[in-house]
């Protein structure tokens, strides 16, 4: 037995010993075709006879004339009359980047060296007179644009008969966001003289820094059926791999303009949409639901800023979390911003709900916009369940001032009279209904609030008239009204304290034209929202923190702003 298995056993250390002394005999280098066209891929194919490692090959000298595909490596090894000789392959597509001559380098598999190959690359046009049957087209929709504004990107592979398989790639950018939008089309027809099955894929760029960049163009992967192959053994049809490439396009991404002092919002329009419950008369105590919408056009949901929102004092605010999404209609990108807000009237009266104005810079005429919604009027009556001790009605607060001049009559000096016996028997009957499907949540706040609500009806306003202070004494009422969490009188303090640093109407001026810092509005909202909540304390300490760096902020601004203007010509 082991008589047998002994030459055996040696024929088998010999070809070990072959293989493993087996060295690089020699290199070889070829591509599939010269010249080729500037759209066009070839393919570069290294071939070392020999035992070679399969890293040996280092791609990186192409890149600088080349856009080089992926790398392939194969080994074969053959034994005939007990000579083994073993062959390694490496298979590279390159794409060139522009027309004209270029050559491969000379590469170095261990110790072997393969000579260089002159390229040709002409432009991409018809080859003697017969039109193309394969390439791809880009275009993109501008070529200047803004910072974060979509870019519309077309791309069309052209194919003059059917393939067997293939794919498309998507573009490249750095410093950009890239996403396919809609779905292919796929039609035909006629380009100079031939026939094609076009198919048009479209691509959202949402360049995310500015200055000069260039979209690489796709690649485009494919098997077509050999232009030799005998159509009559169908089972046996060879193909062959085609490739190409988009061109190229450099496009100018300019930065956000000088001046723009909201958040930077791009777009070719933007509105705000709400929903809210018919009719203008609510009871107190009964929770109204606000719902807000911001919708912009070419931007992702990213960009969207929060949604300003104030309201009187007299209300109790139960915000939800903003919801973000963004569709795509008609090639286009459309992003939205949904913003939740329980709203429970306090007191008895008429309100305005003041006016929401969202900034926005318009990308079609490189101005400044603003997408608005106008104020609301609403009025609360007195609940038939609950007792009421002589209510204070409020005014309507940051209106227009013809509004106010109009309005002078304080409310509660207006005469009041006695609902009509059908308006008394409408109020008991919604609000029977309405207590009995939210009895649950009512009990909850109303145990909470019962302390709160007594106390304030015992209490008056604050004892001097808020538009009256100058700035230190104003900002101590607000912190005053901060540390006791008093919600209602803090929402007063803080549009009086706001009027010494704006020169704009008590209507216009908002919180948020002074938060340079982002902070100070989410923690005037957290403070508003928190009294009935569970971190009283932290919110009113927080608010506290922002307010003092915000003032101190804005006197400095103040000061630097009158230390570089004359002086008045007669100082008063």
């Amino acid at each position: 037995m082991l008589r047998s298995l002994t030459p055996l056993l040696f024929v088998f250390s010999v070809l070990l010993s072959q293989l493993a002394l087996a060295d690089i005999e020699s290199v070889e280098a070829s591509i599939s075709a010269n010249p080729i066209m500037v759209d066009e891929a070839i393919r570069l194919t290294i071939v070392a006879r020999g035992d070679a490692n399969n890293d040996a090959f280092d791609s990186s000298p192409l890149m600088q004339d080349f856009v080089v595909g992926r790398t392939s490596v194969s080994s074969q090894t053959s034994i005939v009359n007990f000579s083994t000789s073993q062959t390694t392959t490496w298979t590279t597509t390159l794409f060139p980047r522009k027309e004209g001559t270029f050559v491969i380098p000379a590469f170095t598999i261990e110790g072997k060296q393969t000579q260089p190959i002159r390229v040709e690359v002409i432009p991409a046009s018809n080859n003697q007179g017969e039109a193309r049957k394969y390439y791809v087209t880009t275009e993109v929709n501008h070529t200047e644009a803004y910072l974060n504004q979509q870019l519309l990107y077309t791309v069309k592979l052209f194919l003059a008969s059917n393939i067997e398989r293939g794919s498309l790639q998507a573009p490249e950018m750095p410093n950009a966001e890239i996403t396919q939008i809609g779905e292919d089309k796929q039609y035909t027809d006629i380009v100079n003289g031939q026939r094609y099955q076009i198919i048009e894929r479209n691509f959202a760029v949402i360049p995310l820094s500015s200055g000069e960049f260039t979209i690489r163009g796709p690649v485009f992967n494919g098997e077509v059926m050999a232009a030799n192959t005998n159509k009559r053994f169908g089972l046996f049809n060879q193909t062959e791999e085609i490739s190409r490439v988009g061109p190229d396009i450099t496009v100018t991404i300019n930065p956000i303009p000088q001046g723009i002092d909201y958040d930077w919002l791009p777009s070719e329009l933007v509105r705000i949409d709400e929903q809210w419950p018919q009719g203008e008369n609510f009871i107190v105590g009964e929770p109204i639901t606000r719902a807000i919408t911001l919708t912009a056009v070419g931007i992702t949901e990213a960009v969207l800023p929060e949604i300003p929102s104030f309201y009187p004092p007299h209300f109790k605010l139960y915000p939800d979390q903003s919801n973000t999404a963004s569709v795509e209609r008609d090639n286009t990108l459309i992003a939205q911003r949904q913003s939740s807000l329980a709203i429970i009237p306090t007191q008895a009266g008429s309100f305005v709900l003041p006016e929401i104005t969202v900034p926005w810079f318009n990308t079609a005429t490189g101005a400044t916009e603003y997408a608005t919604l106008p104020p609301r009027s609403v009025v609360v009556s007195p609940s038939s369940s609950l007792p009421t001790s002589n209510p204070i009605a409020a005014e309507p607060i940051m209106q227009d001032t013809e509004e106010s001049a109009e309005q002078t009559t304080p409310s509660n000096t207006m005469p009041q009279s006695e609902p009509a016996p059908s308006y008394w028997i409408y109020i008991a009957i919604a609000s029977f209904l309405l207590w009995i499907a939210t009895l649950v949540v009512l009990l909850a706040v109303m145990k909470r609030t019962k302390t709160a609500a007594l106390s304030s009806a015992s209490q008056a306003p604050l004892n001097t008239p808020h538009n009256n202070l100058d700035e230190a004494e104003a900002f101590k009422q607000l912190v005053k009204c901060v540390q006791k969490n008093d919600v209602a009188n803090a929402a007063l303090a803080v549009t009086a304290w706001l009027r010494h640093f704006s020169t704009r109407p008590a209507h216009h001026i908002r919180l948020s034209d002074f938060d340079e810092t982002k902070y100070l509005q989410p923690a005037f909202d957290q403070f508003m929202g928190s009294k009935y909540g569970d971190s009283k304390s932290s919110s009113a300490s927080d608010l506290l923190v922002q307010l003092k760096q915000a003032r101190k902020s804005w006197h400095q601004k103040l000061k630097a702003q009158k230390g570089h203007t004359l002086s008045e010509l007669y100082p008063s």
